[in-house]
C-alpha cells in the first residue's frame, strides 16, 4: 500500500430473504395471468436477461424457448411454433429491428404473416432498454405489436404477453 499503489475496500451487505411461497400466496390471481399451453421465443444476447423473462413466463405457465442471438431465432420460430415472440432490440450483428423484418418477409407457413383471425396468431413484443417516442415508433414500424423497456416488470412483461395472445383468440 502507499501513494500510487491503489486501495483496497471491504463491504459488507446484509441479504434479503425471500419466501416465494408467501409472496405467491399473497399476490393477486389476476396480477399474473396463466400462460398455461402459450409457447413463448425469448431473444435476448444477455443471458441473466433472457433467463429472467424465461423464469417468469415459466412460473405463469408458458412453455418457452431461448435463443441468444436474431439469427438464432429463425430456427425455433418455425419448429417451435411459438404464439408470441418477446424480443431484445439492442443485440449486435442483427437487431431485434432487422429480425422482425426479417420474420414478416417469411411466407405465413412460417411464421412472417400470420391472419388475423387464425387461433394460434404470432404477436411480437418488443424488449428494449430504450424506451423513448422514437423507439416506440420504430419497433411498431419494424412489426411489434408491444414495447415494453427494461428493466422488466414482471408483472407487465406477463400481462403483455397474455394481452398479446389474447388478441389471436378475437
Amino acid at each position: 500500500m502507499g501513494e500510487g499503489q491503489g486501495a483496497t475496500f471491504t463491504a459488507t451487505l446484509p441479504l434479503m430473504k425471500i419466501h416465494l411461497h408467501e409472496q405467491q400466496s399473497d399476490r393477486q390471481p389476476d396480477e399474473f395471468p396463466d400462460l398455461n399451453g402459450l409457447k413463448v421465443l425469448v431473444v435476448d444476447d444477455e443471458v441473466d436477461t433472457r433467463e429472467l423473462i424465461a423464469f417468469i413466463l415459466q412460473q405463469s405457465g408458458a412453455e418457452v424457448t431461448q435463443v441468444a442471438s436474431a439469427t438464432e431465432a429463425l430456427q425455433p420460430l418455425t419448429q417451435f411454433k411459438p404464439n408470441v415472440l418477446v424480443s431484445d432490440i439492442g443485440m449486435p450483428e442483427v437487431n431485434g429491428y432487422m429480425l422482425m423484418r426479417q420474420i414478416r418477409a417469411m411466407p405465413p407457413e412460417l411464421g412472417g404473416q400470420i391472419p388475423a383471425l387464425a387461433k394460434l396468431l404470432r404477436r411480437r413484443l418488443a424488449l428494449t432498454a430504450y424506451a423513448g417516442d422514437v423507439d416506440y415508433q420504430q419497433a411498431i414500424a419494424a412489426g411489434f405489436q408491444q414495447h415494453i423497456p427494461k428493466p422488466v416488470n414482471p408483472a407487465a412483461l406477463v400481462a403483455a404477453v397474455a394481452n398479446l395472445a389474447d388478441m389471436s383468440l378475437r
